[in-house]
Parts: C-alpha cells; sequence; structure tokens
C-alpha cells in the first residue's frame, strides 16, 4: 500500500466533525458507581426518545420495583421450606409478634388483607394445625385466633431463617447505607401514609 492509499484509509475512517448520532449508550446517565443496571439502560433509552420528559424518577421507582421483586421472590422461596405461602407466613408473624390472640378483623387490618382473604388464610392454617379459633371470652359468638403449639414452633423457626435471609439480601450495603436507606425509606412510607404524596 502506497503512502497515498494510507493517507486516504486514515482519513475515510475518522469520524465526521459532528460525531456519530447519539443512542442509548451515549445518553446514559452517569452512575455512581462502575457497575450499572437494567434501569440505567432504561433510562438512557427514554433519553434519546424523549428527550423533553425527565424520567430521573424511573431511577428510585423502577428500582424499587426491581428489588421488590427480587427480595419477594427469595423469601417465598424461605417460606415454602416450612410449608408456607407468603400469607400464611404473614399471619403467623402478626400473631406471634401480638403474643395473644388476636380477632380476625385485627389480623386483616395489620396484613392489609381483605376479610374474605384473610378467612381463606386462616382456614389454611387451621386444617394444618397451625392456629385455632377460639370462642371470646366475652362474646361467644367471636373466634380470636390463637396460634397452636405447632403454629409457634414454625413461626419461630421459620421468622429466624427469614431473617438470615434478609441479611444475606442485605450484604451488598455496608452499614451507614443501610441505616441512610432505613431512614429514607422510613421517611417516604410515612409520607405516603399520611396522604403527602398525590399522583397527577
Amino acid at each position: 500500500m502506497t503512502d497515498d492509499m494510507r493517507q486516504r484509509a486514515s482519513t475515510d475512517a475518522m469520524p465526521d466533525a459532528a460525531g456519530p448520532a447519539p443512542d442509548a449508550t451515549d445518553a446514559m446517565p452517569d452512575a455512581t458507581e462502575d457497575a450499572r443496571d437494567a434501569v440505567d439502560a432504561i433510562v438512557a433509552q427514554w433519553r434519546v426518545v424523549r428527550p423533553d420528559l425527565d424520567s430521573s424518577p424511573v431511577e428510585v421507582v423502577g428500582r424499587m420495583h426491581r428489588v421488590g421483586d427480587r427480595l419477594r421472590e427469595r423469601l417465598i422461596a424461605r417460606y415454602r421450606d416450612f410449608g408456607l405461602g407468603e400469607g400464611e407466613f404473614d399471619v403467623l408473624a402478626t400473631l406471634r409478634r401480638a403474643d395473644g390472640p388476636l380477632q380476625p378483623g385485627e389480623l386483616a387490618a395489620q396484613t392489609m388483607v381483605t376479610t374474605g382473604g384473610m378467612t381463606k388464610r386462616l382456614d389454611r392454617l387451621v386444617a394444618a394445625g397451625l392456629v385455632t379459633r377460639e370462642a371470646g371470652a366475652s362474646d361467644g359468638r367471636t373466634r380470636a385466633v390463637v396460634l397452636t403449639r405447632e403454629g409457634r414452633a414454625r413461626i419461630d423457626e421459620a421468622y429466624a431463617a427469614h431473617l438470615a435471609d434478609e441479611r444475606a439480601l442485605l450484604a451488598p450495603l455496608d452499614d451507614a447505607d443501610r441505616a441512610a436507606l432505613a431512614a429514607i425509606l422510613r421517611r417516604w412510607s410515612v409520607a405516603l401514609d399520611e396522604g403527602d404524596v398525590a399522583t397527577s
């Protein structure tokens, strides 16, 4: 190849002065760490096709959804090791920390399910021998829900395993990150519960 040919090849390989058209990678938002996740790519794509919109909320809410789904998958798998579904674990845990009988309505309120949904959960737990329905002391028509000995032992064991899993899931965060995240989520949770956040 002559010097003239080499010069032309080098010139042809150079990009235009204006540079290539932007793509999703070029528009990818800065990450605070080297690793990027799927949400970075999603936000980058939106910045390309709708640069007039601020897609930054997806960086928080989108990640909350993804992280929540991952956590739920892992935790539900552990409940199954103890013969429990997510709903049954929730009922047993609520009864255990109450350390006493609860009315079905109280259980429904604390676990945020309908009374009909609670009835189905209780029916399954009664059939499994993990809870009983007992007549109220002052009103025989009411039926308080009580953990059986087996139910208490099951939830004690399941909850210990649940906590071990939660610690493992939090391992990528150091103590300072966990404390900061807990404070932020608490403030957000309170605002949502009090109706201080309105959607448009």
